[in-house]
């Protein structure tokens, strides 16, 4: 099942996307258990498939961007938030920073990881029972600003800076083993690679990151990106694709 989030007749709304693109209504609760209608829906404007609490985000963490980075494996996760404002719709413009001017923003092509319970202190083992679902994210970075300053914090938390979409799919429903994650820009094919190039798998991102501080549902694991990074210009269009999620 494929859960969306959607406006329609100015309500928002909990969907299913079905393999022939019509959706339609769900009932209930996220965390608490989703019940289909049958009822179809019309899909006015289609949101990030969830609001998080936290953004939480992996950097180094594919064996071939840690490699054309020039950088050595980490020993541990690489560690570091997106502000709540980052936060972007599927379809809806990566704004390019002005102000703070930016001339080399990146596209990151990401596997976003939604947390459906509380977590603390859980061991790896039992990590990915704490996982409501998957989804398809882009950690926009502008990098020259990273470069320079040194930190995460502004180069990656611009407005915009976190599309997320267009669809979540269950944790018992998919799973990462072999999927390929591809990003295209303007139709090419920038970065394409599979969750089996990690360095560090989902469960232990998860337990590493509990052991710092609780999870709570509705929070968002970025989990890293794979090799081919590259900067953004006006007009460009950016498409992120999980195999088995969606575009």
């Amino acid at each position: 099942m494929k859960i969306t989030r959607f406006f329609s007749s100015g309500r928002e709304h909990l969907g299913r996307l079905h393999g022939d693109g019509h959706t339609t209504l769900l009932e209930g609760d996220l965390f608490g258990g989703l019940r289909g209608t049958g009822k179809p829906a019309t899909v006015d404007k289609l949101l990030a498939p969830i609001v998080p609490r936290d953004i939480l985000c992996v950097g180094l963490n594919y064996k071939q961007h840690a490699a054309e980075s020039g950088a050595e494996p980490p020993a541990h996760p690489v560690l570091f938030m997106k502000n709540s404002g980052t936060l972007q719709n599927p379809g809806d413009p990566i704004v390019l920073p002005r102000k703070l001017r930016s001339d080399e923003v990146d596209y990151e092509c990401e596997l976003a990881v939604v947390i459906g319970k509380t977590c603390h202190n859980v061991s790896r083992a039992d990590a990915l029972s704490h996982v409501l679902g998957y989804t398809c994210a882009n950690d926009v970075t502008a990098r020259d600003i990273q470069r320079q300053l040194k930190r995460y914090t502004v180069a990656k938390g611009f407005d915009t800076f976190c599309p997320l979409g267009p669809a979540m799919v269950p944790a018992t429903q998919w799973q990462p083993e072999g999927k390929r994650i591809t990003c295209r820009v303007n139709g090419v094919v920038t970065q394409e690679g599979t969750f089996d190039d990690m360095i560090f798998d989902i469960a232990t991102c998860i337990s590493y990151i509990s052991h710092i501080m609780t999870l709570e549902p509705g929070d968002v694991i970025l989990t890293g990106t794979p090799a081919g990074v590259g900067p953004l210009a006006d007009g460009d269009v950016v498409e992120v694709e999980i195999e088995g999620i969606g575009t």
